[in-house]
């Protein structure tokens, strides 16, 4: 399968902008990830880094979960943490595989979606901020989101060069 990644519209309105490019980052660590064995996506980066492509996507599962849902609809429900190993999205094992991560991350997608829906950029978290004690908009949690896979993005590409050469945007 390959992954089609379309660039964000340059004069979109703020919503669709917005989308846009947290869509487009969702497809990039798709596309980072196409192509390779279970294997090669539980290599690690460098040690002692235990990064890899299956623990990024297995996270980013976990933060779509989070944002969307734990924080904006305040239902808590994590996807792989437990209250024994908070970031289990990180530690899989050889028995996980890419076909339930990558189920899972684009049930949490869709889910995403369905929680933002009909919402106006302007409306509030359910959860609030554990630094401030207040709600987040919807327009920052897709700023945040925007950010966090940007940031996981460049991991990923450092990842994917170092199984098998493969760079890009």
């Amino acid at each position: 399968m390959t992954t089609e990644r379309t660039e964000p519209a340059l004069n979109a309105g703020e919503r669709a902008m917005l989308e846009g490019w947290l869509d487009y980052h969702r497809r990039t660590l798709a596309w980072k990830c196409e192509g390779l064995t279970d294997a090669q996506l539980r290599t690690a980066s460098v040690p002692p880094s235990g990064l890899t492509l299956l623990g990024l996507v297995r996270h980013m599962a976990e933060v779509e979960n989070g944002w969307f849902t734990h924080v904006l609809t305040g239902v808590d429900e994590p996807v792989y943490a437990t209250e024994e190993d908070p970031d289990a999205d990180f530690h899989h094992t050889d028995a996980d595989t890419w076909e339930e991560a990558h189920a899972t991350w684009q049930a949490e997608i869709a889910s995403a979606r369905r929680n933002a829906a009909g919402l106006d950029l302007d409306a509030l978290s359910k959860t609030v901020s554990r630094r401030t004690g207040e709600p987040f908009s919807l327009r920052w949690i897709y700023t945040h989101m925007i950010e966090e896979y940007a940031r996981h993005n460049g991991h990923a590409d450092l990842l994917r060069e170092v199984i098998d050469g493969r760079t890009g945007d």
